[in-house]
């Protein structure tokens, strides 16, 4: 057996939550209080309905990164994606709210088992915020609830940012998925219930004012990690800087190890799947390797006769001179193929997770990142 790092990918990401509508995978600056009040009115989501005979679903194994439109929520996103590839199973690794474009990954078939190390990565945004006021959502969606006259200098702005870099104590909006006594702090402040949310640890890896294309607004690039509320930052920075503020544009640049190289817009997609229908072309093309979602963590290749008792759920004893020294969490292959996740230790390979990828998979091509 020999072990090969992976390819290096970007790691961490901003606020986790659980989606509470169809998917099982959720994202924190998302705002399922927005989610759960908008009407679905995209035409595209509903042309199974009516006497239509409904399609059998297939397996369909892979990533897809939607460039998601503004005014489009994630679920509304996955039943698209799921109507076009006509996919069993389907969900998404980090919501993303209404009111944002970008990055929205969506896993399909055995792609929905790799969610977590996607979710776990870093994620990058850039985001307007627009000064003078201070909303109850901390979006341009909200109520205001706050108001001045004074606007922040370049100067002024650029001093503040070192206080919000690093690992730093954070305040979760009051519109958000976070449980307290039972109950999402979205819903009690919907009902008007003060929403006292404690401070917790985030970190911000990179924060820099790109552009302020005037008094009233400044454009921001942010890099950070699991749990950062993007919305909690311009509500911050608007305090301490006595001017008041609130997301007014917001854009996901990087999910994990998908950039925007990586992202195709709908109108694409579905130019993409009418041609293959019309046999022009491939739906294979649009997909990205399941296994792209590992590419921060080491890759194990084995023989087919190890890979048939992984298979079975069965451990395999490490032997030889090539057999890894190390711990921890790798991915099986075997001959290049995607077989399993599994854990190194004490001298053997636990499986944890085996992937079954019989139907529709990446094409060949997909392989090889950007």
């Amino acid at each position: 057996m020999m072990m090969d790092p992976a390819h290096g990918t970007i790691g961490s990401e901003e606020a986790d939550t659980r989606d509470l509508q169809k998917n099982n995978f959720a994202d924190a600056d998302a705002q399922p209080h927005q989610e759960a009040r908008r009407v679905n009115n995209d035409p595209r989501a509903n042309k199974q309905k009516g006497n239509q005979p409904r399609r059998d679903r297939r397996d369909v194994h892979g990533w897809v990164v939607l460039d998601k439109p503004i005014g489009m929520t994630s679920t509304q996103a996955v039943a698209v994606l799921k109507r076009l590839f006509n996919a069993k199973r389907a969900g998404h690794a980090g919501t993303l709210d209404p009111l944002a474009s970008g990055g929205l990954p969506i896993a399909l078939g055995e792609a929905t088992k790799t969610v977590p190390f996607v979710m776990d990565g870093r994620k990058r945004y850039r985001f307007t915020v627009c000064w003078g006021a201070e909303r109850d959502t901390d979006d341009i969606e909200g109520q205001v609830t706050a108001t001045s006259d004074q606007r922040p200098t370049r100067e002024a702005i650029e001093a503040l940012l070192p206080r919000f870099t690093g690992v730093i104590e954070q305040v979760p909006p009051r519109y958000s998925a976070i449980k307290v006594q039972g109950e999402r702090a979205y819903d009690l402040a919907r009902d008007g219930e003060i929403v006292e949310l404690a401070p917790r640890p985030v970190e911000i890896h990179h924060l820099t004012l790109v552009d302020q294309p005037d008094n009233d607004r400044a454009v921001f690039e942010a890099e950070c990690g699991k749990g950062t509320y993007v919305r909690a930052l311009a509500r911050d920075m608007g305090r301490i800087l006595g001017t008041f503020g609130h997301i007014c544009a917001l854009r996901r640049t990087l999910v994990g190890p998908f950039g925007e190289n990586d992202m195709i817009p709908l109108d694409q997609l579905e130019a993409l799947c009418d041609r293959a229908a019309s046999g022009e072309g491939s739906l294979a093309d649009a997909l990205m390797p399941v296994e792209t979602a590992l590419d921060d963590i080491p890759a194990l290749a084995v023989t087919r006769a190890d890979a048939a008792r992984l298979h079975r759920g069965q451990a395999v004893l490490l032997r030889g001179r090539d057999a890894p020294t190390s711990s921890g969490t790798v991915y099986v292959t075997v001959a290049g193929r995607l077989l399993a996740l599994a854990e190194v230790g004490n001298g053997e390979i636990i499986p944890k997770r085996v992937f079954n990828l019989t139907g529709l998979t990446a094409s060949t091509g997909r392989n090889e990142r950007n």
